[in-house]
Formats: C-alpha cells, sequence, structure tokens
C-alpha cells in the first residue's frame, strides 16, 4: 500500500498567468514566494496551525488551463520505489521525475502516475520546508491549504484507487461521492463524479467564521462570484465559502472541519446523505457548482423513472 502522508502542493496550467497571480494574491490573499519559468509559486502555511510550513502549496504555470497535477508526500521517505512497485503491481503505469521536474517542484524525487480518471497525480520525497514564515498578501485569515475537490468518472473505481492501492480512508459518502482522509482532517480528497478529470475546488482554511464573513462582503464589492454559500457542510461541520477563480476554477474557504483522531479510528463508521442540497449545506445554502447539481438532478431523474416504472409494473399485475 501506498503510505501517503499529506497533500503537498497543486500544480494547475493557466492561459493567463499574470491575471492568477493578481487574484491569488490580491483576492484569495496567498504569498507569492517565486516565479520562475513561466511558473508562479504560492505559499499559506502557518507554521503554529501546521507544525510546518511547506515551500509552497499552490503553483500557476503557463500552459493548458485543463493540466492539473496533485503532489503527495510519503510517511516514509525511503518509501519511494516501493510505492511505485505498489502501483505498477496494481496496472498503473509509474514515470520518474526528472531531475528538472525535481527542481520545478522542490522535491528531491518524485514519481508520476494517474488515478482511473486520468488525474495526474505525483508523489514526492524529501519536499522543500520554508524557514521563513507565511506573509499574506491580504488578510484573509487563511491558516493552510487543506483539500481538493477532484472530479471522477467513475466514482467507485476511483475510491478503490485511494483506499486500496493508497492509504485514504472513507470518512463520508454524499451519493457516491466519497469524502476521504488521509490524516486526521476529515477530508483531503473528495471525488465529485463529472465527465471529466482534474481539480474541481482548492480550499484553503482560516482561522474562524469572523474570516469566513469578512470575506464574504471582500468578495462581493470586488465582483468575484460567490458559487456557495455562506454554509455549514452535514459532514465535515466546517462553515464554508465557494468563489469562482481564474479559469472556472472554484476557490473555498473554510474553518471548523471535524477531525477523526486516530484513537477513534476503530470505531469510525462512515456515513451515507444522499445527493442533495441539504447534504451541502445544512442552512440552506443552494450550491451553484456543476459537480454539486447535475448529479442531484440525475439522481432525481433516476427515482422519478424508478417509481413510473413501479406504477406501470403495478397497472400490469393488475
Amino acid at each position: 500500500m501506498v503510505n501517503l502522508h499529506d497533500i503537498r502542493y497543486l500544480r494547475i496550467g493557466t492561459g493567463h498567468l499574470e491575471d492568477a497571480i493578481e487574484y491569488c494574491t490580491r483576492i484569495v490573499g496567498l504569498q507569492l514566494v517565486a516565479r520562475e519559468g513561466g511558473a508562479a509559486y504560492f505559499r499559506s502555511d502557518k507554521a503554529p496551525v501546521r507544525g510546518d510550513t511547506r515551500d509552497h502549496t499552490l503553483v500557476y504555470c503557463a500552459g493548458d488551463p485543463r493540466e492539473h497535477s496533485i503532489g503527495f508526500d510519503l510517511k516514509d521517505h525511503e518509501s519511494l520505489d516501493a510505492a511505485a512497485a505498489d502501483l505498477e503491481r496494481a496496472g498503473y503505469p509509474v514515470r520518474a521525475g526528472t531531475r528538472a521536474e525535481c527542481e520545478q517542484r522542490r522535491v528531491r524525487d518524485f514519481i508520476a502516475t494517474e488515478d482511473p480518471s486520468g488525474n495526474r497525480i505525483e508523489i514526492v520525497v524529501r519536499p522543500h520546508h520554508s524557514g521563513v514564515r507565511y506573509f499574506p498578501a491580504r488578510d484573509a485569515g487563511i491558516t493552510h491549504f487543506s483539500h481538493i475537490g477532484l472530479r471522477t468518472r467513475d466514482a467507485p473505481k476511483d475510491e478503490a484507487f485511494w483506499t486500496r492501492i493508497c492509504n485514504a480512508r472513507v470518512s463520508d459518502w454524499i451519493g457516491e461521492a466519497p469524502l476521504l482522509r488521509i490524516g486526521t482532517v476529515h477530508h483531503s480528497l473528495a471525488l465529485f463524479p463529472s465527465t471529466f478529470p482534474g481539480v474541481q475546488h482548492i480550499n484553503h482554511q482560516v482561522e474562524d467564521i469572523d474570516d469566513i464573513m469578512r470575506s464574504y462582503y471582500f468578495l462581493r464589492e470586488q465582483g468575484v462570484r460567490i458559487v456557495f454559500g455562506p454554509g455549514r457542510h452535514a459532514t465535515s461541520s466546517a462553515v464554508f465559502l465557494y468563489f469562482e477563480g481564474p479559469d472556472g476554477m472554484v476557490y473555498e474557504y473554510s474553518t471548523g472541519v471535524k477531525h477523526i483522531a486516530p484513537e477513534a479510528e476503530a470505531a469510525y463508521r462512515p456515513r451515507q446523505f444522499p445527493f442533495t442540497p441539504e447534504s451541502f449545506c445544512i442552512w440552506g445554502s443552494k450550491p451553484d457548482i456543476p459537480e454539486f447539481r447535475a448529479h442531484a438532478a440525475a439522481d432525481g431523474s433516476r427515482q422519478d423513472r424508478a417509481g413510473a416504472n413501479e406504477v406501470a409494473l403495478e397497472s400490469a399485475l393488475r
């Protein structure tokens, strides 16, 4: 089994790098720490919250906006070869990163593969840390980069990849969408059914609900489209706010996420929620996010068809 420790970074393409930099700093509140070879590196971690500071957590690269790569680091830095062997035995081709690619990612070594949906995954060892504290471009209250929503073309198949080949565990399901934890936080990955792969949203944790509300009014004043919230998730208990970023990427602030402590692992049982608006927000906010809407409607249509078939069958039997 591939023993992942945490999400390390996210690399995403953009056709408008300057606009992405402006957005990440002035709107989101990340710290721009470097620009190298058509790429912009951003930080977001406060050491007192995480216990360390990742060198960077988000990279925008000049290129195709559909190109997304998610970096994970290992619990055991010496197990990269074993991780590669586990993936190849399971039928997932693995490529070793070149020296230039390792330098771009600021890691000692990495391997690259894809999940069943085609999402690009990079598993890294000895990633760089920063000795300089995070200094935000805007006081949004960000404490760290926490999780991503990932699109899946086959939720059960992708869930099996993350839980059987890797060490992720299901915390809850919303419909077919699993919310997966790697450490103690309720979810580091959430897999939402779609017709194509890629990152669906990017989450940063903030200090408290006041930060959520301050950003809500700030984003509205700046003309940023709010796509969901403010609200509270039924699954993780987090208070949230989703808003639209460059190239249609969705960003999320949240606070108060549930943690599942190691001593609770043995007794914890994931819950099944229906794919309804109430399962996404207990306060009544309705999402304007395709992956949070389309499949709920599809589930409803299937239920309607099933009900019609039952009525027809009963009529035929009579």
